[in-house]
């Protein structure tokens, strides 16, 4: 199994990649961070059942509602039931990323890619709740916790069986309304909870230590009443092995330390500048496309 969710989580690095060469920029950093993390969820994780979306995604038609029950980019997670997971996907700007990922464990199909960020698909470059693998438009960074504590709520009270897994970024807790959500999910004892954090380091503005603060970072989480595992993201089996820790009515965060370069050295040469990869020349971009062809030869 592990095997297999990382030659994925090297898959979604390579798509994310190419696709950035053809198409002159995009978010790199983060597909190097959150490759395992997705990867794992997808190949190990989330308890959800084979796709419901379309292989090839239907053109965006208006967004989803009672007339328009196939617009939505949940079905690609599977069908809803009261024992299956609900994905929540928070950092909508990892999208490019979610879609690799989704592609990588045969739930889009392989040039699906070709849509993105084109008038008329719903392969947005910021994720909506259209967007494949995207149950909710998660609004500005951080909103999407809320929203996901009140579906664990409502799925506790319904009896289902089922959990809500949460993927965010570590820039959203600077935002506090994070904080507000896992206070409320503890005073509920919502341990049908689970949130992996992409805790990379970095946001648009550069590293967040520069930026905010919010290390100590696992302290933080637990004296909100969450149950914290801090791990590293490109470990695998430690991913597996934190999904499946027992956190007794608590609310449960996988802080998950990752690197932004992981996998790729050469995008180090930017640093702290990693946020949103655009050639600045082309002996850059050659550079590049060598890496991404070495990729594509091993696969």
């Amino acid at each position: 199994m592990i095997p297999d969710i990382q030659a994925r989580a090297n898959g979604i690095r390579r798509r994310v990649l190419r696709h950035i060469l053809d198409n002159g920029g995009g978010y790199m950093s983060q597909a190097c961070s959150s490759a395992e993390v997705l990867s794992a969820l997808y190949g190990a994780v989330l308890k959800i059942g084979t796709s419901v979306g379309q292989a090839v995604p239907l053109p965006f038609e208006g967004v989803p509602g009672p007339e328009r029950p196939a617009q939505t980019g949940a079905g690609y997670n599977g069908p809803r039931a009261a024992h299956f997971d609900r994905f929540v996907f928070s950092p909508v700007h990892y999208a490019l990323v979610l879609y690799a990922a989704l592609i990588e464990h045969g739930r889009m199909a392989e040039d699906s890619l070709a849509q993105f960020n084109v008038d008329g698909s719903r392969l947005e470059m910021i994720g909506a709740e259209h967007s494949p693998g995207h149950e909710y438009t998660a609004g500005s960074l951080a909103q999407a916790i809320s929203q996901a504590m009140g579906l664990a709520l409502a799925r506790r009270l319904r009896g289902d069986t089922g959990r809500v897994v949460v993927f965010m970024s570590d820039g959203e807790f600077e935002e506090g309304q994070t904080y507000e959500a896992l206070a409320a999910a503890a005073f509920y004892r919502l341990d049908n909870l689970l949130v992996f954090v992409d805790a990379n380091g970095f946001q648009c503005d550069g590293p967040i230590r520069d930026v905010g603060l919010i290390e100590p970072f696992g302290a933080r989480i637990e004296a909100f009443g969450c149950a914290c595992s801090e791990i590293d993201g490109h470990d695998i089996s430690a991913i597996l092995c934190a999904a499946g820790r027992p956190t007794h009515n608590k609310p449960h965060v996988v802080l998950c330390r990752t690197n932004p370069t992981q996998g790729l050295p050469l995008l180090q040469t930017r640093h702290p500048k990693l946020h949103y990869l655009r050639f600045t020349s082309d002996q850059e971009r050659a550079a590049y496309e060598r890496q991404c062809q070495a990729w594509e030869k091993e696969a």
